[in-house]
């Protein structure tokens, strides 16, 4: 009896027991930061996407969840040795996850900083191109173009064997004299000791013993040692083995040359690597390494750029003429005595003084800087300047106009210069770094290799070809092999470590992307799908966090975690196929899809007056733009991947207004002629980026947005901090007094093990709080100050309602769609789009302070991470800075911040060399008259 109602008491089993790991990956009851006790059933070998609200626990359930099981499963399974180059992996507290599989994170990494590191080092496509060069590489001659050979025993041999039967030859070494300096007679006393009978001397045969001797004259002219002589008969074994042994002996003899004489020919055999007199080096795999001494540059020391006087400098404005003062140097009054010659003579050679410098010829520009009888050129002045470098005054003058410069020895591609005469198919490997990878990956698909190149490079042409041609789907093929990684934009830099994954290709395993649709053009996010598509059908699971329609359309499944933000998140809204979340009323997301809620498109565009203007951009892929940025309204900078938006905002806009407003002076700037409309319309620059908001564990929003002052000071003034005497400091875990001296204000103590990865544990004096006892209790509404830093901003506003201060700090990060993030949270755990937010709600809580700036703010893609409801919340926010009397412009691919722009410019039409045009600038309205010609118009057409 008792035992039946145990049985009816038993809960019912949950379904998720129920199914099978080798089918699923089952995640039971996840309660990692905001998860409510998810439980979710991922379906093997799938494409899953997972949605919802920035900060609704989608890449808790993603990374902090199923990556760190998997990546903790694997570590765990390694030696002891092997785990302490490791980092530690903490149990993510969930009751089970089964099924999994070896997990691989791609996140967004904001680009690598490294000024070696370029596109084809990052993904190992240079790795094996160095070894491709090494073993099948011919070198050819500057001189003659021959291809340079090195002479074997065999060679000589097989030569010796092709000739007629019965054919007589010697073989000849040629003896060279000594380094010492011995005489002629000494040379030939030591060659009849080792054991030499006869030398050849001016082509007659003569007997050593004969040569030498006392009264005997020195012999003079050329002198050779006979080796051997033999009448060749082929297919006689012995003399083979006999003629093997005596070439090697005559390269010895010889240092490296032997000579064939036949009855009329002679014929030079070398086993050195030369021709043309020129001996060449051999190549080997670090040959073709700049970061090794033997391969770099030894003009640029492998940098690809030298320190030179730097043009754009000494001429910064190209539209001027010469007479007008285009030489920056030349106007002052002592330094125009180098001008006055060219100005007197310049109608002696033809020299149009009164032209501007960007409409002179290529040999008119030359001859300003090499100069002629009539006048000194910029060279011979600068030659001069760096002679008077004893006066300080010259100094400086010299250090105003010297700057980064490629390198004219390696083209900019940092090896050594030889390495251009080893080719493949006529290709060298600083060409190949030099092409544009989608015609990379045409070299490679029809490369002409003989049959044993081919047999020995197959392997290395085969990962080669894999890694380019992944590279050229992820829609990078306008990048170029020696594109340094620092000048990245962060979607390229996530999608190379995409195209990293995929050229491993790995099977069975658990791919987990971060929003691998940042920075692409919906016309480039197509092609991505595709990618993506074709891991899974490799046998991979692909689990997507992505807020991009597309993406969400050609899923196998959609995940929808929600339905709020932080505290308010952390459930399972919705799992099921595209089709079904159209229908379901429930979920943010596809009430979006389904047109139900969308993000609200301004009644009106503001109209402006004043803008920036710059004339002549043609860095990089640019082709010679002259584009205006109209002040005090918001403007979009849009075209596809690789069409030169980063480089017009980034290296030209950005640099060159901060030089014009006194700033940015060590920042290159890319080439451009002028910019005009600075002066009077734009107070400083604000370039909010994706970098982290703070590099120490200690940085965290609240201190950010310098809310935490206010709190520390209302906390003082509570009665029993008075009567302790408690300062404000006293609530800082940055500085002695109050914060926690075991761990000193980190929560942590870092235990650091001896043959394992340091662990670091809950700080034992204060539980993790980071404070003194007597600290804590100090209570605020009941709430200490360790328990204020735990609040989502959103609960935090709520609980200061009375505290205008700390809310006036506090309201901007709500606004911005961070209501989620906790005020103390660590600043290395806030994703790119979210520490760009921080930055954003910062401006914002000092909009009455800004009110008299007129601050030009610049974006870069402040979409990523953003769901369509936040996209809402951020629009507000940044026209609330456009109120305030500033100038916004964003470079961005989301059509939902397209479509609210007051003024749009469109690069393109495609990425790298067929890019850097400008297509359109004006209105969303006006933009949508070109949707049958222009890729950004047409996706625009879909949400206008």
């Amino acid at each position: 009896m008792a035992q039946d109602s145990l049985q009816v008491a038993a809960p019912a089993a949950d379904p998720i027991d129920q199914l099978d790991p080798r089918d699923f990956i089952l995640i039971k009851n996840a309660r990692v930061h905001n998860l409510k006790n998810l439980s979710v059933a991922l379906p093997r070998n799938k494409f899953i996407v997972v949605t919802g609200l920035s900060g609704s626990g989608k890449s808790s359930l993603a990374f902090d969840t199923l990556y760190a099981e998997g990546q903790r499963m694997y570590v765990e399974s390694l030696s002891s040795y092997a785990r302490q180059f490791l980092g530690r992996m903490d149990k993510p507290d969930v009751d089970y996850i089964r099924g999994i599989s070896p997990a691989i994170a791609i996140e967004q990494k904001v680009s690598i900083k490294n000024n070696r590191s370029t596109v084809g080092t990052s993904t190992e496509v240079y790795d094996y191109l160095k070894l491709l060069f090494a073993r099948v590489g011919r070198t050819y001659s500057p001189v003659s173009g021959e291809q340079v050979r090195k002479d074997t025993v065999a060679d000589v041999v097989d030569s010796l064997f092709s000739l007629p039967d019965g054919t007589r030859m010697m073989l000849l070494a040629p003896l060279l004299p000594s380094e010492e300096g011995r005489p002629m007679s000494k040379e030939l006393d030591l060659l009849l000791q080792k054991g030499y009978s006869r030398v050849v001397v001016n082509g007659e045969t003569e007997f050593i013993e004969d040569l030498i001797g006392e009264g005997k004259p020195e012999v003079k002219g050329d002198v050779y040692i006979m080796i051997d002589r033999a009448v060749i008969r082929p297919g006689d074994e012995d003399l083979q083995f006999r003629l093997s042994d005596s070439v090697q002996t005559a390269f010895f003899e010889g240092h490296g040359a032997c000579i064939v004489q036949l009855d009329n020919e002679r014929r030079t055999f070398s086993d050195k690597f030369e021709l043309d007199g020129i001996v060449f080096e051999e190549p080997n795999v670090n040959f073709f390494s700049f970061n090794n001494p033997y391969g770099a540059c030894k003009t640029c020391e492998g940098f690809g750029s030298v320190l030179g006087i730097d043009e754009d400098l000494v001429i910064p404005d190209k539209s001027l003429t010469v007479y007008e003062g285009a030489i920056a140097p030349w106007r002052t009054d002592k330094q125009s005595e180098w001008l006055k010659p060219l100005l007197k003579n310049g109608i002696r050679f033809d020299f149009p003084i009164h032209r501007p410098y960007n409409e002179l010829s290529e040999a008119e520009k030359q001859l300003l800087w090499k100069g002629n009888k009539y006048f000194d050129g910029l060279d011979k002045y600068f030659k001069w300047v760096s002679e008077q470098t004893h006066k300080i005054q010259y100094r400086v003058l010299q250090s105003r106009y010297r700057g980064r410069t490629t390198c004219p020895d390696c083209r900019g591609t940092r090896l050594r210069h030889d390495a251009q005469y080893v080719k493949i198919d006529g290709r060298s490997i600083t060409d190949l770094v030099l092409l544009p990878i989608s015609e990379a990956v045409e070299f490679f698909n029809n490369l002409n290799l003989t049959e044993h190149e081919a047999k020995v490079a197959e392997r290395l042409v085969t990962e080669v070809t894999n890694r380019l041609s992944y590279l050229n789907r992820v829609g990078l093929g306008y990048l170029t092999l020696n594109r340094l990684s620092s000048t990245l934009s962060g979607g390229e830099s996530q999608r190379i470590s995409l195209a990293t994954s995929l050229g491993s290709a790995l099977v069975g395993s658990m791919y987990i992307l971060d929003e691998p649709s940042i920075g692409l053009h919906p016309k480039d996010a197509e092609q991505l799908i595709g990618v993506l598509r074709s891991l899974q059908q490799l046998g991979n699971t692909v689990v997507v966090v992505e807020h991009e329609d597309k993406m969400m359309e050609q899923a196998d499944q959609i995940i929808d975690i929600g339905p709020e933000a932080g505290s308010g998140g952390g459930t399972l809204v919705f799992q099921g196929s595209y089709d079904e979340l159209l229908q379901d009323e429930a979920s943010y997301t596809g009430r979006y899809l389904s047109g139900q809620l969308e993000v609200p498109v301004p009644r009106t565009r503001r109209p402006w007056r004043n803008a920036l203007e710059v004339t002549g951009a043609r860095e990089n892929n640019l082709k010679n733009l002259d584009v205006k940025f109209p002040l005090n309204v918001m403007t979009v900078v849009t075209g596809v991947s690789g069409s030169g938006k980063s480089t017009l905002i980034r290296r030209i806009l950005a640099p060159a207004v901060l030089k014009q407003l006194g700033g940015g002076a060590g920042e290159a700037t890319g080439k451009f002629d002028r910019l005009l409309g600075v002066q009077g319309q734009v107070s400083h620059v604000e370039f909010v980026d994706q970098n982290p908001i703070g590099k120490s564990s200690r940085s965290n929003p609240v201190t950010y947005v310098k809310a935490y002052d206010a709190i520390r000071s209302l906390f003082a003034e509570q009665p029993l901090a008075k009567a302790r005497g408690l300062k404000p400091s006293h609530f800082s875990f940055n500085v002695e007094g109050g914060r926690c001296e075991v761990c000193q204000g980190e929560g942590q103590v870092k235990i650091e093990m001896q043959f394992m990865a340091d662990i670091y544990l809950t700080c034992e004096a204060c539980n993790g709080h980071k404070f003194k006892q007597d600290i804590l209790e100090i209570k605020y509404k009941e709430k200490g100050i360790d328990e204020i830093l735990e609040m989502t901003v959103e609960d935090a506003v709520t609980f200061f309602a009375d505290q205008p201060k700390i809310v006036e700090r506090l309201r901007p990060l709500y606004e911005v769609g961070l209501g989620y993030i906790r005020l103390g949270q660590s600043a290395n755990t806030l994703s790119g789009g979210e520490a760009q937010r921080v930055k954003l709600a910062s401006f914002l809580t000092k909009g009455a302070t800004l009110q008299q700036d007129k601050i030009l703010f610049i974006f870069d893609e402040p979409s990523t991470g953003l769901h369509f409801h936040d996209i809402s919340k951020l629009m507000t926010a940044l026209n609330a800075l456009v109120e305030q009397g500033n100038s916004v412009l964003i470079i961005e691919h989301n059509m939902d911040i397209i479509k609210c722009a007051d003024w749009i410019i469109d690069l393109g039409p495609e990425g790298g060399i067929n890019g850097g045009h400008l297509l359109f600038e004006g209105t969303p309205e006006e933009m949508l008259k070109l949707k049958d010609t222009n890729s950004t118009a047409r996706f625009l057409a879909e949400k206008l």
